[in-house]
């Protein structure tokens, strides 16, 4: 039997990632580096880990205090973005969208522990 021929990738065909909103956030008071996000690679400029990074986390949640739907819609336009760029840059070996839901948007979920 003849192999069935290998269908195209969809992703090879996307366009070029626009520049979508320029994560300004978070920022701390002070001089230094800021810990927002470097793309297309999605790290942080202060300390190269992905971003947001633990510290990026805790001042967004600070900037986002009392307004959990804000920050959320933040992050998950930033999600959107990330996956576009980093889909663009190596389609093949891009982050699973999973893993991008938890880098980005589980960790700022917040529970109410307080009973009813």
């Amino acid at each position: 039997m003849a192999d069935a021929p290998r269908p195209t990738v969809i992703t090879t065909r996307l366009s070029p990632p626009d520049r979508g909103p320029h994560p300004e956030r978070p920022s701390a008071t002070g001089s230094g580096v800021p810990h927002t996000p470097l793309r297309p690679m999605w790290c942080c400029r202060a300390d190269g880990q992905p971003w947001p990074c633990g510290e990026a986390r805790l001042l967004l949640r600070v900037e986002y205090d009392g307004n959990p739907i804000g920050l959320s819609i933040y992050l998950a336009g930033l999600m959107y973005e990330a996956m576009r760029d980093l889909y663009h840059l190596n389609p093949h070996d891009a982050p699973d969208p999973a893993a991008l839901f938890t880098r980005f948007l589980a960790w700022s979920r917040h529970t109410n522990l307080e009973p009813r």
